[in-house]
């Protein structure tokens, strides 16, 4: 199943894109919950982080170090929060694995 995320992919849906590279794609969030709200996306689709397998283990880690650039990039290294969401009960919308990199306000801590 294509979801929004494949078609931004795919360049048949629009997108603010900030960042590419051949494993990931990061565009600006269309409804942001921060001043800066970038969603950042593997090109290989997966549907939730749980249903990603071993062998996706070094993409994971490079969208990690993507996330990184993405900061530097926009100015905003020194803070800004990262969040997967998994599951519809967490909150997921779209089937294809993304992060959220927010930044540009200070956010509220979490009960741990």
């Amino acid at each position: 199943m294509t979801t929004i995320f494949g078609k931004i992919i795919k360049r048949e849906a629009p997108a603010d894109i900030v960042y590419e590279d051949d494993l990931c794609l990061a565009f600006r969030d269309i409804n942001p919950h921060a001043p800066i709200h970038v969603l950042l996306i593997p090109k290989k689709a997966i549907a939730r982080l749980a249903d990603a397998q071993p062998e996706d283990q070094a993409l994971l880690g490079h969208l990690l170090l993507a996330a990184n650039k993405i900061a530097r990039q926009l100015g905003v290294e020194g803070a800004y929060r990262i969040v997967i969401s998994n599951g519809a009960d967490a909150g997921q919308t779209v089937f294809h694995l993304h992060l959220h990199i927010l930044a540009g306000r200070r956010f509220r801590e979490r009960p741990s």
